[in-house]
């Protein structure tokens, strides 16, 4: 049986270039709100993940005005020295410091799997109940997408909240058919993926994505964020947070690069559209 593509189930040509343009971050830091916030009204950014256990996620639904974004569920808090940890009773997901492990690998270690579910439906649920209408959903640190069992947590919660979800890119080998999975059960996948980038780097990186853009849909992670003493002082990689907002809000060259591409920005919300439409 042959199986639709994603540019047949968005009601697009075969040779349409889509672009995802996704905000990551969003909760981590007032710095992050800020960056984002002008991303998604000023600049090219078409979506946003948001972090729920982090200490700015509430900050971010107090100023939310019905923009394209999703949950990043987060069971890690990569930082030395800013700690966030689970809303849920799960001292399985508790580092040794009190907060998430800061590791993929210290959690699957450590990790009851039965916890780990809890504690992801309930930030979903929280983002909720914030105001937020979830438009995909997404793993920091794609923690939840190379191992099979917390992969299925992962994609549970997509099938219960008919959600699209985003995963590493078809090159990266995660071991198990996690695409061919989610396909199985009705879950939309963007074609292609460019991950953030740690260092002052993503120009160069969204210029080659542009220019190799395939036919499909790229989903393409930014992580925007204002200069400020709290974002210095939490993230040792500030200054690539801080080129990200200007890339995609002040960068207009980026913008004319876009144009001439031909490709088409869209957000999460129409994959979501798109895939509720299937049943």
């Amino acid at each position: 049986m042959l199986v639709a593509t994603l540019l047949e189930h968005l009601g697009r040509d075969a040779d349409a270039c889509l672009v995802v343009v996704v905000c990551d971050g969003l909760g981590s830091s007032n710095a992050a709100n800020i960056g984002i916030a002008d991303a998604l009204r000023n600049g090219i950014a078409t979506s946003a993940s948001l972090q729920v256990p982090c200490p700015w996620a509430r900050g971010a639904a107090a100023a939310h005005q019905g923009e394209d974004v999703g949950v990043a569920l987060t069971v890690n808090a990569e930082y030395e020295v800013y700690r966030w940890g689970p809303i849920t009773h799960a001292p399985s997901l508790l580092g040794g410091d009190g907060g998430f492990p800061r590791t993929p690998t210290d959690l699957w270690e450590h990790a009851d799997v039965d916890e780990t579910r809890r504690e992801c439906r309930a930030q979903l649920e929280r983002a909720i109940l914030w105001g937020f209408d979830p438009t995909h959903l997404s793993a920091h640190l794609h923690a939840l997408c190379a191992r099979p069992e917390f992969f299925d947590v992962y994609l549970e919660l997509a099938v219960d909240y008919r959600l699209p979800m985003s995963l590493p890119d078809p090159s990266v080998d995660l071991g198990f058919p996690a695409r061919k999975l989610a396909e199985a059960e009705g879950i939309l996948v963007p074609d292609q993926v460019v991950p953030a980038r740690p260092a002052v780097e993503s120009r160069a990186a969204f210029d080659a994505a542009i220019a190799e853009l395939q036919p499909g849909v790229t989903e393409i992670h930014v992580q925007p964020a204002v200069d400020s003493p709290e974002l210095r002082a939490l993230n040792p990689n500030w200054a690539a947070r801080v080129s990200d907002a200007h890339l995609v809000t002040g960068d207009w060259s980026l913008r004319s690069n876009l144009a001439r591409s031909g490709a088409e920005l869209i957000g999460f919300r129409e994959i979501r559209r798109a895939q509720r439409a299937t049943g």
